[in-house]
């Protein structure tokens, strides 16, 4: 498929599959709002279906009926290989070149010289604590979540802890071996070979006798770390900056292991019915005070990094403290597959992935 010559006439309308508060209409609070703006300049409706895993917006798109998706690595990849989304031609998209260079041409969205997908936001899983638990002796490692002890506030861990329910969180289990336990020899906690795969596993098994829940809605967590006594869980910033504004006692910290992270493109569908509102979108998502007013209310970092500056919701301190300085500490989720550059080509598949969290969920 050839990416699109020129942009038309507006449909009226353009349909998207989001992360949740990816797509603000003042609806939640009426600051942000980069929806009402974008629907009166272009005369295209904005219909958001949200999705609270990679998983579901492949199966969303795989379905059909949607435009555009906010793709995180660990789908994008999928999508370009089932073909399920065209190519992107950035010459209709004026603003592409203000795109930080770091993104602009990133593996999980650029593919064999083409471009599938404008770059949006991204952001760090990080770790959050309840501070009425741990007071002024915060968290240095992921080990509160994935090792039973004794918390600060005297009590165990167990059945205090949730962890992210969705087979790339592997991923973190991963990456925390890869730092407590180099002699695994692993070295992207995306590519596993069966040695290490088995020993992840083992502390995702053990971890499970920890967990209270496992969590995949931002909304619900927040709503858990409110009424239901959760001490510590990977989390997003998005859910740490809601509970904050309801002033529960909360916070974040990106552990000495590291983290692993997102980077989210959206990407339009093959099919799409709608892809001249689909462009303008692409163009519109781009601009300053959407990138700034939807950092501050999700927690991430803008791609238009003339964002960080200036904008009143965000702070100039704003990026900063969002995980702007530390791209190189975040390993970016990615699809899995067996043939890999750190493991000669001997890498357990997400297939495996998938079916092996879900034996994990279940006690198994």
């Amino acid at each position: 498929m050839q990416p699109r010559k020129a942009i038309g006439k507006g449909e009226g309308q353009v349909d998207i599959v989001a992360w949740p508060g990816y797509i603000e209409r003042g609806a939640t609070d009426k600051k942000f709002d980069w929806v009402t703006e974008f629907e009166k300049k272009t005369s295209c409706k904005v219909n958001v279906k949200t999705a609270g895993t990679s998983d579901e917006m492949v199966a969303l798109m795989n379905e059909g009926g949607f435009d555009l998706v906010t793709a995180s690595g660990d789908a994008s990849m999928r999508l370009i290989a089932g073909r399920r989304i065209q190519p992107i031609n950035v010459s209709l998209v004026p603003s592409y070149g203000k795109i930080d260079a770091r993104l602009q041409k990133a593996p999980w969205h650029f593919v064999n010289g083409q471009h599938y997908g404008v770059p949006y936001q991204w952001g760090w899983n990080v770790l959050m604590y309840s501070t009425k638990v741990f007071g002024d002796k915060k968290p240095t490692s992921w080990n509160v979540v994935f090792e039973e002890q004794n918390l600060p506030d005297g009590k165990s861990n167990k059945g205090r802890v949730q962890a992210f329910d969705g087979p790339i969180y592997i991923a973190d289990a991963a990456l925390y071996l890869m730092k407590r336990k180099p002699e695994l020899g692993i070295k992207d906690p995306y590519e596993l070979n069966e040695a290490q795969y088995k020993a992840v596993l083992e502390l995702l098994r053990a971890q499970r006798k920890l967990v209270g829940k496992y969590w995949h809605d931002a909304f619900v967590q927040i709503d858990d770390f409110s009424n239901e006594g959760v001490a510590a869980s990977s989390s997003w910033q998005f859910q740490a900056n809601i509970l904050g504004s309801k002033k529960v006692p909360v916070a974040t910290v990106v552990p000495e292991e590291g983290a692993t992270g997102w980077a989210d493109t959206t990407m339009m569908h093959a099919d799409a019915k709608n892809p001249n509102c689909a462009y303008m979108w692409l163009e519109h998502s781009l601009n300053k005070r959407l990138q700034g007013d939807l950092s501050a209310w999700f927690g991430s970092v803008p791609v238009v990094l003339e964002a960080c500056t200036g904008n009143p919701l965000l702070g100039d301190g704003g990026c900063e403290r969002q995980g702007l300085g530390s791209f190189e500490r975040i390993a970016f989720w990615k699809t899995p597959t067996a043939k890999c550059k750190t493991q000669n080509d001997q890498c357990i598949p997400y297939h495996k992935w998938v079916s092996d969290y879900i034996a994990v969920l279940g006690g198994r």
